[in-house]
């Protein structure tokens, strides 16, 4: 039964298979609805505080893991404080972000929000760049 429905409700239309199948559980049922057809800024109040900060200013977060909520909070910093020179350290920076196929690495992610990256160790050349 619910195959029959997700032909008129494909899950493509949906983030995700569980959304689809609600959908089509609603729809079964003869209801009408709005899929997002709405959404609500927010904001979340929060500290940063910087793994290292070295002498020339520039400030280093350590990273071994990179879930989202990380990446939230870099850009959110990135975006508060613009003037601040934030660079990433991966712990191994060809990891993906998820086990989708085509998901990013690490360092992917980095290069395209314009964040200075490293994998393994600080390099040298971040005690000695100017801001």
């Amino acid at each position: 039964m619910l195959n029959q429905s997700k032909k008129t409700t494909p899950s493509s239309k949906y983030r995700s298979k569980y959304e689809a199948a609600v959908a089509a559980s609603v729809l079964e049922r003869g209801f009408a609805f709005k899929y997002e057809a709405q959404s609500f800024g927010y904001t979340i109040t929060a500290r940063y505080t910087p793994d290292f900060f070295l002498p020339n200013g520039v400030v280093v977060e350590t990273k071994g893991l990179f879930g989202s909520d990380d990446r939230r909070k870099m850009l959110a910093i990135k975006d508060q404080y613009p003037l601040l020179d934030i660079r990433l350290c991966f712990m191994n920076a060809q990891l993906k972000l998820s086990k989708a196929p085509n998901s990013l690495a690490y360092w992917q992610w980095a290069e395209r929000h314009k964040f200075p990256w490293c994998h393994g160790h600080i390099p040298t050349t971040w005690f000695t760049d100017a801001i």
